[in-house]
């Protein structure tokens, strides 16, 4: 084990002849002094000890995990908060990646090909931060994938993967041996369907022995499910649970639906529309798995009611690492402030794992941005520790990625004037695309860039624009109040009346549980429309900032990665410019026709 690791430094020192970004945050080597030892004494979850330079843990794993710690400058002792810690892969099977902006998928191409070093030294870095398991396919699963040809693929990325503790998952599509010519229907409650998943997950398990489970998208966006048939979530989910429980395999289901059999209803009310009911009728091997959001990983969201409905039901969070909705690999936009709000709403004993889409490819520097690697390095460290701050996160990223090979970066004043731009950066994203609480106004299907007008009268009305922001010469946002959709009513107490009541309901949420007039004096004195003005005017100044305390540090940053970052942020600032420019004008000119 000890000899692979130091193969694995060795990979990532010799990849690095320019500074690229594709050492990540694994730059620094260990002290030659390092002592490891076993004590079967301390709790099996892989935690560690670290004490000077003695790392003590009770597994191998915990003692891997203590190298990377102490790489980062911890002492004491460290356990992780969540049992599961998955990246979930959007990747398709011919190398593309759906919401991916870093190049073309690591795992898959048309000629499967397994790229060893590459996913080894991908296993590097996840297990660096702590995370434990890795779904290698899009939610939009092709049926292919549970062919034989593709489980043995997938057995030898698990090869790869299994020394740096990382457990292989699937996406499957519901249908799949329907679409296979294997079955003639997928309904779950039909014998040969049940026989055929019975049989799949027998060859799975007697190729990889230790293969997690399945991820599964059904009756979503067009995907299969057991409505198709009459059945229930809880119909769909327990067929597979069934068929994965001899091997101890979970099955992991997602709640983002909508559409299905809601005709009319708001979509952000959905996902509790469906699933409330079905409360403690699954397996005990399945997990519901929900967006922080009731919608679709937007900038900010209230957090999804959907957490405190299901209490008889385990429960993860979804987060989406790759920036689909917060400028993609164009935007230096740090999460996790985002994914701390959430966690101040939904606590995080009440989950039993964390998933985060993720942001990664065949980019030289992994994610597009170098910055972008902050948000994969982020989401494993709070998926360990979810008390961890923001501010620690980024200085340990910085600390690491832009530090010398003992993790000490030129000077403080750097690194200081850094960790602010990416603590501010989550709240200018916010101000400059869609600020008091305004969502889903992007440009159709890539999702970059504003369309306020945004409508195509073929696409379902919640793909478009306008449905959630309803603006008119008179007022914006969307009544989801006791007396418009009631989408406060999903929420317990406080929530519920504290965001049914616009004159207590929080600026940041407003426009999203309310309809507003654009008279209507805000908390700072000014109007709704002059408080909208001056939010999309903060956050294009808060770029030009960013650039400016950039272009400063200069001096302290290889001239490769400033130059990348540098370009990136003008064009933010370009971009931050249009989201104004185009949304004050759409909103203005409404205002101007009364």
């Amino acid at each position: 084990m000890k000899k692979f690791i130091l193969f694995l430094f060795a990979l990532f020192s010799l990849s690095a002849s320019a500074e690229d970004g594709h050492r990540l945050w694994l730059r620094s080597e260990l002290p030659n002094d390092v002592v490891e030892k076993i004590d079967p004494t301390m709790p099996d979850d892989d935690g560690y000890r670290i004490n000077g330079h003695t790392i003590t843990a009770r597994t191998k794993m915990g003692l891997l995990y203590g190298r990377y710690a102490l790489l980062r400058g911890e002492q004491g002792e460290s356990h992780p908060f969540y049992k599961l810690r998955i990246l979930n892969h959007w990747d398709n099977l011919d190398g593309t990646i759906e919401r991916g902006y870093a190049g073309k998928s690591i795992l898959w191409n048309n000629d499967l090909v397994i790229d060893h070093e590459k996913i080894a030294a991908y296993a590097e870095a996840n297990a660096s931060i702590g995370i434990n398991g890795t779904v290698l396919n899009n939610v939009n699963a092709s049926p292919k994938m549970l062919t034989r040809t593709y489980i043995n693929k997938v057995k030898e990325i698990a090869g790869i993967l299994r020394p740096w503790g990382i457990k292989v998952y699937l996406s499957v599509n519901f249908g799949t041996p329907k679409a296979l010519g294997e079955t003639k229907t997928a309904d779950p409650l039909d014998p040969q369907v049940k026989r055929w998943w019975q049989k799949k997950a027998k060859e799975i398990y007697t190729a990889i022995p230790d293969f997690g489970g399945f991820l599964v998208k059904a009756n979503s966006e067009g995907q299969p499910g057991p409505f198709d048939y009459g059945r229930t979530h809880a119909d769909g989910a327990n067929m597979l649970a069934d068929a994965l429980a001899p091997y101890k395999g979970i099955v992991i289901w997602r709640s983002f639906v909508y559409g299905a059999k809601h005709h009319g209803e708001d979509r952000v009310n959905q996902a509790v529309s469906e699933f409330a009911e079905l409360d403690g009728k699954f397996r005990e091997n399945v997990i519901l798995q929900s967006k922080n959001g009731p919608l679709d990983f937007q900038p900010r969201e209230p957090y999804a009611p959907i957490f405190d409905k299901m209490q008889k039901t385990p429960q993860m969070a979804e987060l989406q690492i790759t920036q689909e909705y917060l400028g993609q690999s164009w935007h230096l936009v740090y999460l996790a402030p985002m994914w701390k709000e959430f966690f101040t709403f939904v606590k995080p004993e009440k989950l039993v794992g964390i998933a985060g889409v993720a942001n990664i490819g065949l980019d030289k520097n992994w994610c597009g941005h170098h910055f972008s690697q902050a948000n994969w390095y982020a989401f494993g460290r709070l998926a360990w520790n979810p008390a961890l701050s923001s501010r620690q996160i980024a200085e340990e990223w910085l600390k690491q990625t832009f530090g010398n090979e003992k993790g000490i970066v030129k000077s403080r004043e750097f690194a200081s004037a850094i960790t602010s731009v990416m603590l501010r950066s989550r709240e200018a994203c916010v101000d400059y695309m869609m600020p008091l609480g305004l969502h889903h106004i992007f440009k159709f299907d890539h999702h970059m860039g504003p369309q306020p007008d945004g409508y195509i009268a073929r696409y379902p009305i919640e793909w478009c624009p306008v449905y959630y922001h309803r603006a008119n010469g008179d007022s914006i946002g969307v009544d989801r109040t006791h007396t418009g959709s009631n989408a406060t009513g999903q929420y317990p107490e406080p929530y519920c009346s504290l965001y049914d009541d616009i004159n207590t309901c929080p600026e940041r949420y407003l426009l999203w549980f309310h309809r507003v007039p654009w008279t209507r004096r805000m908390n700072s004195g000014r109007t709704l429309w002059e408080e909208m003005q001056w939010r999309y005017n903060q956050g294009v100044s808060e770029v030009e900032d960013f650039i400016h305390i950039w272009q400063e540090a200069r001096p302290e940053i290889d001239e490769q990665r400033w130059r990348e970052v540098n370009d990136r942020l003008q064009r933010q600032l370009k971009d931050a410019k249009e989201w104004r420019d185009v949304c004050l004008g759409y909103f203005g000119k409404l205002q101007e026709k009364k």
